[in-house]
């Protein structure tokens, strides 16, 4: 990653800024779940239950899903506990008696978690996790598990396709200030990086995950100075192989100054790219492209941000605009065309016996399960969602990453996941990855013994 300014790109500090939070998020759940909680203490209705996590349906945009943000849900479950702050407040609230208060003061989350790997791409109905605890305990935990899950899964789905698109060019998150919030800003950027993403310009993801740290200039640097130029050439002197920003007023002209600051540059100082961040991209990059040859700059890249998505990229490369990089901002950093999934967190199990739903279109499949995905050369073939005790022809996806409350998962670099993720996205078929609608959908079957047991439970509650 030569064209762009980069600052410590190979540090991992090993921080995570759930560590930030450390007893200081018991109380970011919804209100139901604690007074579910007190009736159930109150109830004696404490048995174990199975909770799982999964997506009912696809967006209409999305052929696959990157499940992300169970490394930090596992961080924060190992974590949670209530504080002395937390406690006064509940009691103010009034409704909370002093048992349920006394029982949250020793509470330690002592449950099982299995769970996909973070980058793993998953269907409709297949499991994310499933949470294996007292009903107390497994019920509390449901909002921000949701909530870290949904959001980081909504960004690495994203990211993922406006990688495809890009076809081995450099892409870089530029979508930081108008992130929904600085959680989804830094989430995000991890998120980002696992689905391929190569850096970031958010400087505190970069501290806290280890990513590359990108950036070029602002058009008010260009601004400030008595002409374009004066900005190059200061810039460049200040930071040898930076990128130019060349639209601040005329864009054709900008190309030119660049050109002529490049090349009246003293010795030891360089640029690596310029860039473009508006008007039209295909045409400016072929004159950019052009006018840069032609002075025997082939070396000086061609860098393009301004509203981009996977459609505009695969439109510009499509049409063969000479293109080395994309930063990408908004659209990826909110999901513009999907930024939700139908994600919901149900019981499935409680006190050994199957639970299920007979709500149309929200039905629950029962019990503990896993996820078989079948090869065939290195190709997926499909996914079979049999139950957990199941021995069938695939590879089981769901993995033991937390017993008793303690994390039996490695914590994983972020290269060793970026490496996973792209080798799992790379076994799906073209048609998957492919930014069109796949037809035929990637195939997702029951096995026969929980197609079987999901009708017995449905009957058993029906009745």
């Amino acid at each position: 990653m030569s064209d762009f300014l980069r600052l410590g790109s190979e540090r991992d500090l090993r921080l995570r800024s759930g560590q930030a939070h450390r007893g200081g998020l018991a109380l970011f759940t919804d209100l139901y779940e604690l007074t579910m909680l007190q009736a159930w203490l109150a109830e004696g209705l404490t048995d174990t239950a199975v909770f799982t996590l999964f997506v009912r349906r696809l967006p209409r945009e999305r052929n696959f899903l990157l499940a992300c943000g169970i490394d930090t849900v596992l961080d924060y479950l190992e974590q949670l506990t209530f504080t002395d702050e937390d406690l006064a407040y509940l009691r103010a609230l009034g409704p909370f008696t002093d048992d349920c208060l006394q029982w949250l003061r020793s509470f330690q989350f002592t449950g099982d978690v299995h769970a996909v790997p973070d980058g793993t791409p998953l269907f409709a109905n297949e499991p994310i996790l499933e949470i294996v605890a007292p009903v107390v305990q497994a019920q509390l935990v449901e909002t921000i598990v949701m909530n870290q899950i949904h959001a980081q899964t909504v960004l690495a789905s994203k990211a993922a396709r406006i990688v495809a698109a890009a076809r081995g060019r450099s892409v870089i998150d530029f979508g930081t200030r108008r992130a929904h919030g600085i959680d989804a800003a830094l989430k995000g950027a991890r998120a980002f990086s696992i689905a391929g993403v190569q850096a970031t310009s958010n400087v505190l993801a970069g501290k806290l995950y280890g990513i590359p740290v990108s950036g070029t200039m602002a058009h008010s640097y260009v601004q400030t100075h008595a002409d374009e130029p004066e900005a190059f050439r200061a810039f460049a002197r200040m930071f040898p192989g930076t990128v130019l920003l060349v639209d601040t007023y005329d864009t054709r002209r900008g190309i030119k100054r660049a050109i002529d600051a490049i090349r009246s540059a003293p010795e030891g100082i360089s640029v690596s790219a310029i860039r473009l961040d508006s008007g039209d991209l295909d045409a400016l990059s072929r004159e950019a492209r052009h006018l840069l040859d032609a002075a025997g700059l082939q070396r000086v890249r061609v860098f393009v941000s301004s509203d981009l998505d996977e459609y505009v990229i695969e439109r510009l490369l499509h049409a063969g605009a000479p293109i080395d990089g994309f930063g990408v901002g908004t659209g990826m950093a909110v999901s513009a065309d999907a930024p939700s999934l139908d994600l919901v967190y149900k019981l499935a199990e409680y006190g050994g016996r199957g639970r299920t739903k007979l709500s149309a279109e929200k039905s629950i499949l029962p019990g503990r399960k896993q996820i078989f995905r079948r090869y065939d050369s290195g190709k997926a073939l499909g996914d079979v969602i049999g139950r957990a005790d199941e021995q069938l022809a695939g590879d089981p996806l769901l993995r033991p990453v937390m017993r008793g409350g303690i994390r039996v998962d490695v914590r994983h670099e972020l290269k060793s996941i970026r490496d996973y993720t792209a080798e799992r996205l790379a076994s799906l078929p073209s048609t998957v990855t492919a930014l069109d609608p796949a037809d035929p959908p990637y195939p997702v079957s029951l096995s026969d013994a929980l197609r079987d047991y999901y009708g017995r439970v449905r009957a058993d509650v029906g009745g």
